[in-house]
């Protein structure tokens, strides 16, 4: 197994991309703690695969906090954070964006990657290596219209995962990205605006591969750059977007 012995948080655990990463890190071994704002998926998705649910808002710091003691308590040491809690807002012209919608994007999908060092790092460092993975997209690399805002709290995600990988290196932490395009998860109508055939296949005419991403992808991805084989490798953001971004 590949993650035999290792612990595991996954935040955003209790659905789409995370709870494909929960299945594969617990399929592989791992003590997984799913970390999700909605409690009740959270212990749907541990039940299934025998995981330890904590309810969290990432964009909280006292939140953040009380997930990492109770993860620390429960198995005496963290090695892996998967930072995959995420948000976006509906297709509108940026000017359009109301300030507390901006505010909030950036409370989940930045400042939850800022709390998961403040209070992951110190505890990697003394235990002298560990695994950051941040669920950024293809948005940070390639933007679409209409999304400007969301697209830029993912290229903020892409920047700090490289800024985070340089300083840490010399600690054995290492701190890389994934980088999925639109998937079938609850977040793919938002994207769309309406989820109808015709806004499916427009968005499907952007992936050479065909298809949207799946849970299923991103937890294999998720699985080898949090794996010991991957031990190489730090900073890199890998697209999970069937060649979106070529």
């Amino acid at each position: 197994m590949r993650l035999q012995n290792k612990v595991a948080i996954v935040t955003g655990g209790g659905s789409g991309f995370g709870a494909g990463i929960v299945k594969k890190f617990a399929y592989e071994g791992a003590k997984v703690i799913v970390a999700d704002i909605n409690i009740a998926k959270a212990k749907e998705v541990a039940r299934t695969f025998e995981s330890f649910p904590v309810e969290t808002d990432v964009s909280d710091s006292e939140s953040f906090r009380n997930l990492v003691d109770k993860a620390v308590k429960r198995y005496q040491k963290i090695d892996i954070i998967v930072n995959n809690a995420g948000i976006t807002h509906l297709p509108k012209k940026m000017e359009d964006i109301q300030e507390s919608e901006f505010d909030k994007i950036f409370a989940v999908n930045a400042k939850s990657v800022f709390f998961s060092a403040k209070y992951l790092v110190p505890i990697m460092k003394a235990q002298e290596g560990g695994a950051i993975l941040n669920v950024a997209s293809t948005a940070g690399i390639s933007p679409r219209p209409n999304l400007s805002w969301y697209n830029a709290s993912k290229g903020w995600m892409i920047s700090a995962t490289k800024a985070m990988a340089v300083e840490l290196a010399a600690k054995n932490v290492r701190v890389n990205a994934i980088a999925p395009v639109a998937g079938e998860t609850p977040l793919l109508k938002s994207f769309l605006g309406e989820d109808t055939p015709e806004r499916r296949n427009q968005f499907l005419s952007t992936i050479p591969i065909g298809r949207f991403s799946t849970p299923e992808d991103m937890g294999n991805a998720a699985c080898f750059l949090c794996s010991d084989e991957a031990s190489m490798i730090t900073g890199t953001i890998l697209e999970v977007d069937g060649g979106r971004c070529i």
